[in-house]
């Protein structure tokens, strides 16, 4: 898709259309995207009403958010409390922890360092392996699974329970290993984002006049689209990473968007009546 627009509400309407036009939408995945990224740094609590202003602005009913918002509950993401005829919505500790874990790679700066060392798990025999993938494991065969090490890797000591898990370091070619991860399709992914948000730069640039709803709007959109590439890029370090690998470029643009829509989208926040950011800095140093 190819967004042309000269004005911030043209080119959201584009994203609001684009968004529509890929089939079913999963209004339950953008509302986890609005927690993990606004409403988690102002203590994870938001009302159902500023919740379905966003809503509304991205052409979402409000039957269709009650739905997911359900739905999240009953599978144990949010809990729901009311205060006379205001709902609200709030994560439970099991949603706050998954949060955590992605945080960290979403809004990362760059590609993790990695020291050479790696980790193999190997599943019993006659039990069922498990999807490792959310922890950057690859599947090397049915029961074999392989993850470089880097700082930013989450503990993986509860996944790998009952598992057969070697640590080793040091790799003669690691240009081999390159071809185990599924980098076709997410480099792809990444070319895609490059050139809907690409032409968008200039369009929020901080000369334009934008509308606080509509500035958070666009970046639940444009985080929406870059965590759904993010959370399935297993995150392998520069080492590893193809010649101009198109992530990185994806990387910058989205933590240069991300910055011209920071102003106005906190001011929406603000205006909604939100908390005060518990912990401003690591929040202005996201994409940094």
């Amino acid at each position: 898709m190819t967004v042309t627009a000269t004005t911030p509400s043209d080119a959201i309407d584009s994203l609001i259309e684009a968004l529509h036009e890929r089939g079913r939408l999963r209004v339950w995945s953008l509302a986890i995207t609005i927690f993990g990224d606004a409403v988690v740094p102002r203590g994870g609590r938001i009302s159902l009403a500023n919740l379905q202003e966003v809503m509304t602005r991205l052409r979402i009913e409000p039957g269709a958010l009650r739905t997911a918002m359900s739905r999240l509950a009953g599978d144990g993401w949010v809990v729901r409390d009311k205060q006379g005829r205001n709902s609200f919505f709030s994560l439970d500790a099991h949603g706050r922890h998954a949060f955590d874990l992605a945080t960290r790679r979403i809004y990362a700066g760059a590609a993790p360092a990695w020291s050479g060392k790696w980790t193999v798990a190997i599943a019993p025999p006659g039990v069922e392996a498990p999807d490792l993938a959310s922890i950057g494991f690859v599947r090397v065969n049915g029961s074999v699974f392989l993850r470089p090490d880097t700082a930013e890797a989450p503990d993986a000591a509860a996944e790998l329970s009952g598992m057969l898990v070697i640590h080793g370091q040091g790799v003669e070619h690691p240009e081999n290993l390159r071809s185990l991860w599924p980098s076709d399709e997410i480099s792809s992914a990444y070319d895609g984002f490059v050139s809907v948000y690409a032409p968008l730069l200039d369009v929020f640039s901080g000369s334009a006049k934008l509308e606080q709803l509509d500035a958070i709007a666009a970046r639940t959109l444009m985080v929406h689209d870059w965590r759904r590439i993010v959370l399935r890029d297993p995150g392998l370090p520069d080492d590893l990473l193809p010649e101009n690998w198109p992530g990185t470029r994806a990387r910058e643009i989205a933590g240069d968007l991300y910055l011209r829509l920071r102003d106005a989208s906190e001011a929406w926040l603000d205006a909604a009546g939100m908390p005060a950011q518990a912990d401003p800095e690591r929040f202005q140093s996201r994409w940094r």
